[in-house]
C-alpha cells in the first residue's frame, strides 16, 4: 500500500498498453495521448520498477524479462479495478433471490408488514423475508451492525445518523369488550380514571403510556394492572375481560367483531410511524426498491 501511495495509477495502464504494443506511439494512439507524454510517462515507469522495461531491438522494441512478467497480474489488476469502478447493474425484483432483514414490533407486523408480504411475492417471488421482533434500542443497534436491512418504529426513538421516512401519524382509541358494563353510557374522563386497563411495555414490566401523562395533565389518574410485551395479545385479553387499552387504531380497524372502539374524551398525543434505515444502504438498488414497497405498503 505504501508503494501504490507514491504513484500515479494512471501509469499502469500505459505500462499495459506500452507492454502490449511494443511501440510508444501506438501505445500513445491507444491512451489517446500524445507520444510525448507516453514517453514521459514511460521514463517515470522505468525509475518505479528499476528496469528499462522495453528495450530496443530490430523491427522496434520488446519488453524485458521483468516487464513480461508484469503483464498478467498487471492486466488481472486492471480488469478487477475496473471492476470495483463499474455502475452496480439495474435491480430488478423478478429476478433477485437474496434475503431481506427487517426489525419491527408486532403492531409494525400487523398494521405494515402484512400488507407489504403479499405485495412483495408477486413483484418479487425470489425473495425472502426474515423479521425480526426487537425493543427500540436494539432495532438501532441492529442497523448498524448491518445485521437488519431496515426497521420500523416510532420516530421519536429514531436517533439523527439513521435515515428516516414518515410513513403516517398513529393516533389511540379506547378498546373494550362489547357490553362492558361500565361503557354504557357516555364516555367522560371521570369514566376513563374508573376502568382498569391493560399496556403495552414492549422493554418489558412498565404500567404507563402516553395515555398517563394525558390524564394527569387534566388531573385524573388511571389504574393499570396487566403490563404486556405485545400488541396482538391485547385485543384478545380485552374480548375476553373487563380490561380496557388505549391502542394505536391501525391494530383495531378489522378487528370489532367483539370489542368496541371507541373515540377517547381526551387528546392522546399520537405518533409518527416511520421507516429507518442505515447510511451504509442508503444508495443501494435493492435496498431502496424495497424501502418504496413498504412506504407504498403503508399509504
Amino acid at each position: 500500500m505504501d508503494t501504490l501511495r507514491k504513484i500515479d495509477l494512471n501509469l499502469l495502464v500505459t505500462l499495459e498498453a506500452l507492454i502490449t504494443e511494443c511501440n510508444v506511439t501506438r501505445a500513445a494512439r491507444r491512451l489517446h495521448l500524445s507520444q510525448p507524454s507516453v514517453s514521459v510517462q514511460l521514463r517515470k515507469l522505468r525509475e518505479i520498477f528499476d528496469d528499462p522495461l522495453l528495450i530496443s531491438a530490430a523491427g522496434g522494441m520488446q519488453p524485458t524479462a521483468r516487464a513480461q512478467a508484469t503483464l498478467v497480474p498487471l492486466r488481472t489488476a486492471l480488469a478487477e479495478l475496473s471492476d470495483v469502478l463499474r455502475p452496480p447493474p439495474t435491480f430488478d425484483p423478478s429476478r433477485d433471490h437474496g434475503t431481506w432483514h427487517v426489525a419491527a414490533a408486532d403492531y409494525a407486523q400487523y398494521s405494515i408488514l402484512m400488507t407489504c408480504i403479499e405485495r412483495l411475492r408477486k413483484t418479487a417471488p425470489g425473495i425472502r423475508i426474515a423479521v425480526r421482533e426487537a425493543p427500540h434500542s436494539r432495532m438501532v443497534k441492529l442497523l448498524d451492525t448491518g445485521a437488519i436491512d431496515l426497521g420500523l418504529l416510532a420516530l421519536d426513538t429514531a436517533p439523527d445518523r439513521l435515515h428516516h421516512r414518515i410513513l403516517f401519524t398513529e393516533r389511540y382509541v379506547l378498546v373494550a369488550r362489547r357490553r362492558h358494563p361500565q361503557l354504557k353510557g357516555k364516555i367522560t374522563l371521570d369514566t376513563l380514571s374508573r376502568l382498569d386497563y391493560v399496556v403495552v411495555s414492549p422493554e418489558g414490566g412498565g404500567f404507563r403510556g402516553a395515555t398517563d401523562g394525558a390524564l394527569e395533565s387534566l388531573g385524573y389518574k388511571r389504574k393499570v394492572v396487566l403490563s404486556v410485551p405485545h400488541f396482538l395479545i391485547v385485543p384478545q385479553v380485552v374480548a375476553r375481560t373487563d380490561l380496557v387499552a388505549m391502542l394505536p387504531s391501525r391494530l383495531v380497524t378489522e378487528r370489532s367483531d367483539r370489542i368496541r372502539v371507541i373515540e377517547p374524551p381526551i387528546r392522546i398525543p399520537p405518533f409518527e410511524m416511520a421507516i429507518v434505515w442505515h447510511e451504509r444502504t442508503h444508495a443501494d438498488a435493492r435496498q431502496t426498491w424495497l424501502r418504496e414497497q413498504v412506504m407504498q405498503c403503508a399509504m
